[in-house]
């Protein structure tokens, strides 16, 4: 606290800066929110005959949000791994990931860094069918990579580390930046595999499709069940609801500092002036009682 009573400049700035990372987390933590009630009030339906019955009688042969759990099986073409023999997928993710070492000139450290430096996704139709794969009924899985959330298997994973000479070394620690190597990975999502799809679950014509939901509800393609996914969610809810609170908590304790130290100058400043009143009145009563001048006692 600065003379006057008035907030240092440190005092302002975290209480700024924390007042302002408190409002970005409660956004945060109110969108997740929302996401994980959305998500628990989707409606579970079962791949079975009885699908197409239902979304026919459905407002617009529609259900806004649905869970359905099914075995991805491709429409027609598959895609083949590049590198792991007779393993088959419909969604196919190859990336090349650089990895380096960066002097931070603050702190004086090495810090890792990743960049990727190359990525390409293939992907095929595909339809999710029951487990037995009986009864002729599928639906068919539309824009999948619009998915928030969607499961793909690492099928292969290499790194390939920089062949450096002493030269190279020397240059690496002139210009701050140590090359460690390539990490090559391929993702799949393999026929066979088990997925819950939650998104909105339209008839068109005799096609069955789950598809991206409207009303800025999240788009899932998840590995796990529904109640684990849902347990998923609401825990990065309980996560952003934590941080919100410890921020709020210090940006609420930063203000009562403040306000205390305020309170306290002034009740100081009040309790010195006072004291000089009554310095004054008692030097103005002496005056009268001993017929003597009149002299400022006010202390300087």
């Amino acid at each position: 606290m600065e003379s006057g009573g008035r907030p240092s400049t440190g005092q302002v700035i975290f209480l700024v800066t924390s007042s302002a990372l408190t409002a970005i987390l409660y956004s945060v933590y109110r969108q997740k929110s929302k996401v994980a009630h959305s998500l628990k009030g989707a409606k579970k339906v079962n791949l079975d005959q009885d699908l197409k019955n239902i979304l026919r009688e459905a407002p617009g042969k529609c259900v806004p949000y649905a869970v359905i759990e099914g075995v991805v099986r491709s429409v027609k073409e598959t895609l083949n791994s590049q590198f792991v023999d007779n393993y088959k997928g419909v969604i196919q993710r190859l990336t090349l990931q650089e990895h380096k070492m960066v002097w931070n000139r603050t702190t004086h450290l090495w810090n890792d860094y990743e960049k990727i430096i190359h990525q390409r996704t293939n992907t095929t139709a595909f339809d999710l069918v029951p487990h037995d794969d009986s009864g002729g009924v599928a639906v068919r899985v539309m824009k999948p990579m619009d998915a928030a959330e969607i499961s793909l298997e690492t099928v292969y994973e290499k790194f390939h580390p920089s062949i450096q000479s002493f030269t190279d070394v020397i240059g690496h620690y002139i210009s701050g930046e140590r090359p460690k190597g390539i990490q090559e990975t391929e993702e799949m999502l393999k026929i066979g595999a088990t997925l819950t799809g939650v998104g909105e679950l339209v008839l068109d014509n005799s096609l069955i499709k789950l598809q991206p939901p409207k009303q800025g509800m999240q788009y899932y393609l998840s590995s796990l069940g529904f109640e684990a996914l849902l347990q998923k969610q609401e825990s990065r809810v309980k996560l952003w609801k934590i941080l919100t609170v410890i921020f709020g908590f210090a940006t609420c304790a930063t203000l009562f500092f403040i306000l205390r130290k305020q309170y306290r100058h002034r009740r100081e400043k009040q309790r010195l002036r006072q004291m000089q009143e009554e310095f004054r009145q008692t030097w103005e009563r002496d005056w009268r009682l001993k017929g003597t001048p009149i002299r400022d006692a006010t202390p300087h």
